[in-house]
């Protein structure tokens, strides 16, 4: 049997590719490269100097009340990151909210976190 390479990377999370240092939060939030707006999400970017893209989520309180709401917006981003990690540049990204997700549905939210990242694969 040949030894087949698969069609696209493993897709996985590694602890490397998450923003954890208030440092690295602050430099993006400082001097972000683009802005990327939803109606309820945004997103900073900024090019990093790792061999890989990172991504951090600042979602407070007062915007998402609930541990459980924060926690859903938390694992659809990563999950959307998890699977297009390898076609985007080596660039640092945060996710807040902008406003209160109480009047949208979790399928509005995925299609806000999918926008954001196909904006960021374009360029």
């Amino acid at each position: 049997m040949p030894n087949t390479v698969p069609a696209t990377p493993t897709a996985c999370f590694t602890k490397e590719q998450r923003l954890l240092t208030p440092a690295a939060f602050r430099d993006v939030f400082d001097a972000p490269e683009r802005k990327l707006h939803q109606s309820h999400l945004m997103a900073f970017v900024r090019a990093n100097t790792h061999n890989r893209p990172r991504v951090g989520m600042a979602i407070t309180k007062r915007k998402v009340p609930t541990a459980v709401a924060r926690n859903l917006i938390k694992r659809q981003i990563r999950e959307h990151f998890r699977i297009k990690a390898f076609k985007i540049e080596n660039k640092d990204i945060v996710f807040i909210v902008k406003k209160s997700i109480k009047d949208i549905d979790n399928k509005e939210l995925k299609n806000q976190i999918n926008n954001i990242f196909k904006k960021l694969e374009k360029k």
